[in-house]
């Protein structure tokens, strides 16, 4: 019996080895649109049918955040036809119902909202090289305005690799997703050879298309990740051979020497196998990523008693090596993540129990953003308010982001996971809804910049008010801002952004209209006829906003 215990107690002290958290992983979930197989799972006709999807992507959105998803990646180009209103390719069918007409709001823009109201990253997901079956609309368009570029092969249709036009192409989509959305990531899918391509296969005509698209998007904004998911072995092993299904020999794509020549950020690589064929192959895609980051593609599909006869454990595994060797994880698909196939979803908010940040693109930019310059927290009976001011800005894009720490010890501890209240978090502000009963929580916070870099700690200096410059904070309720008695000089009361730009002056009286203001935190001053300002303190409007802890 002791030997047993002994074992016992061993088992468990290497499983918490093993699934212990890091503060960096990615943990992604593709969300597929093509059909609306993942969504939408109904078409907006009217009013009504467009809030229907978008309460259903909003609902999808809450169950990943609640098991600690930190990425999208959503299916924005599907087979020559997108979900957002594109100047080059039509609309997909699964929206509207109807191919090439418009469901009546950009769907694209929603999620990207909706993902970064939660502190997700959302990563537009493009389909590549196939466009569809040959009399689809979005491949007759295409085929209308390129005929020498779209090969048959079967009854589907595909962009010729080998022709430039198609380099072009993808990389001017690419460029307008770029451009016009404030995304966190490109994501190439299919961009190989199809399988059943007659004649050779140059590695480089696919490799020219990743360097035309990374052009093209760097060139824009050049914190936006470019990655791709690869056939999920690369290559032939010298222990284990991948049974002629491969990534650089079978279909010509070299995604490790994107890696090593700097045109790609990311790798997914599509692991949907099992044993000896997922683990060496895994060991080998992290040796080779030449410090960018690899997410292991995970076939929880496999579960579903129709796609596979994969049971639970084969997952555990598989998340907790890929844990062990570095990588992080992204679940084909979320329907079958959220629907929790043989309790797939319990497992893993059990696994990702706390919250992860993306790690940082330290490639491209290792200077982290000053942190924020104070952090005050009231403690009230209902809960914790929090308001910091923010970071200044750089020239590659402001700060807009925060991480936001909590712990029972005075000197929070911003290493541990364990302590994530918030991430990428949007807002200035936080109310943590907390019962009275509980101990005292202490408060870090701490800025992003867009390449993930995180800055020094904030922490609250023992709840007094900031004294940095002796600041006065003036009482407001959101609305309205009560003003001191009026000085001798003052005309006017003008309300100032932190870097002084003036963006609103009334007449000087006690009390003044606020409620067009978007929250934040502001400096109010005085204003004379002569144009002589004197500052009277600083405002930060908070309205009503909950977040339970």
């Amino acid at each position: 019996m002791k030997r047993q215990a002994f074992f016992y107690l061993f088992f468990l002290w290497m499983t918490t080895l093993l699934t212990a958290q890091p503060k960096h992983e990615v943990r992604a979930a593709w969300l597929t649109t093509i059909g609306g197989i993942d969504w939408p799972h109904s078409y907006a006709h009217d009013g009504m049918g467009r809030e229907m999807q978008q309460r259903e992507l909003c609902n999808i959105l809450d169950r990943l955040k609640a098991a600690n998803v930190n990425t999208v990646l959503l299916q924005t180009r599907i087979r020559a036809t997108t979900i957002y209103p594109s100047d080059i390719e039509p609309w997909d069918g699964c929206l509207s119902g109807k191919p090439g007409q418009s469901p009546g709001y950009d769907a694209l823009q929603t999620a990207i909202d909706e993902c970064h109201k939660r502190g997700m990253e959302l990563h537009a997901w493009v389909v590549t090289i196939p466009v569809g079956k040959w009399k689809t609309y979005g491949c007759q368009q295409l085929r209308r305005r390129y005929p020498s570029v779209i090969k048959k092969i079967g009854d589907e249709g595909y962009m010729n690799p080998e022709s430039a036009t198609t380099a072009w192409y993808l990389a001017e989509l690419c460029e307008e997703i770029t451009r016009r959305y404030d995304i966190d990531g490109i994501h190439l899918d299919y961009i190989r050879y199809p399988e059943t391509w007659r004649g050779s296969k140059q590695r480089s005509y696919i490799t020219n298309i990743v360097r035309a698209i990374h052009e093209k998007v760097k060139m824009h904004k050049p914190w936006v990740k470019l990655s791709c998911s690869p056939i999920g072995k690369f290559d032939d092993l010298a222990r284990y051979r991948s049974n002629g299904w491969n990534a650089y020999s079978r279909v010509a794509q070299d995604a490790q020497g994107w890696l090593r020549e700097g045109l790609m950020d990311q790798l997914y690589p599509m692991m949907y196998f099992a044993g000896n064929q997922f683990y060496p192959f895994a060991i080998d895609w992290q040796e080779q990523a030449a410090g960018r980051t690899i997410v292991a593609g995970l076939g929880i599909y496999l579960l579903h008693p129709r796609e596979g006869k994969w049971q639970l454990d084969e997952v555990r595994r598989q998340l907790n090596v890929t844990r062990q060797i570095g990588m992080g994880h992204c679940y084909f698909r979320t329907q079958f993540l959220n629907d929790n196939i043989k309790g797939v979803y319990d497992y893993v908010s059990w696994f990702d129990r706390h919250p992860a940040l993306i790690p940082p693109m330290t490639w491209a930019q290792q200077q982290p953003p000053t942190p924020p310059t104070w952090l005050k927290v009231q403690h009230t009976p209902q809960g914790d308010v929090l308001a910091w001011q923010g970071a200044c800005d750089r020239s590659d894009g402001p700060y807009l982001i925060y991480n936001i720490y909590a712990s029972d010890d005075e000197h929070v501890d911003i290493n541990n996971p364990a302590n994530l209240v918030a991430t990428r978090y949007l807002w200035q502000q936080l109310s943590v809804r907390r019962n009275s009963q509980q101990p005292p929580l202490h408060y870090a916070v701490t800025a992003v910049d867009r390449y993930g870099n995180e800055s020094m700690a904030c922490r609250e200096a023992d709840g007094k008010k900031p004294s940095a410059g002796g600041r006065q904070f003036l009482a407001n309720d959101g609305k309205t801002l009560q003003l001191p008695a009026v000085p001798a000089d003052a005309d006017y009361a003008a309300i100032c952004t932190l870097q002084g730009c003036m963006l609103h002056t009334m007449r000087y009286q006690p009390v003044i209209d606020i409620s067009q203001l978007p929250e934040g935190m502001y400096e109010v001053k005085t204003l004379n006829k002569k144009g002589i300002t004197h500052r009277m303190g600083y405002m930060v409007i908070k309205r009503q906003r909950q977040t339970d802890e």
